[in-house]
């Protein structure tokens, strides 16, 4: 298993548009891949529907974790998405 904290950036933190990037980019690897927020709240990184419910805003801070064939790559492509703040200013 890969895991990375991060913080959430962007401005409006995870709404729909962001939460739908992050849905379409995390089911392109084959890795089980998890979001746990600061509470220890866990949601599967494949469904936007879980992880609307983390409530995620600017300044959450999220544990990434990942699990199986191609786990860093995973991890590190969408930590990338997190990093760069959805496209958004």
């Amino acid at each position: 298993m890969v895991a990375r904290q991060l913080t959430i950036q962007n401005e409006q933190g995870f709404h729909v548009r962001p939460a739908q990037l992050f849905v379409d980019k995390a089911n392109k690897y084959q890795a089980t891949i998890k979001i746990k927020n600061a509470a220890g709240e866990e949601a599967d990184a494949k469904s936007m529907l879980e992880l609307m419910t983390l409530g995620l805003v600017k300044g959450s801070q999220i544990t990434l974790e990942a699990e199986g064939p191609d786990q860093q790559e995973a991890v590190d492509g969408l930590a990338e998405l997190i990093e760069s703040k959805f496209g958004e200013e």
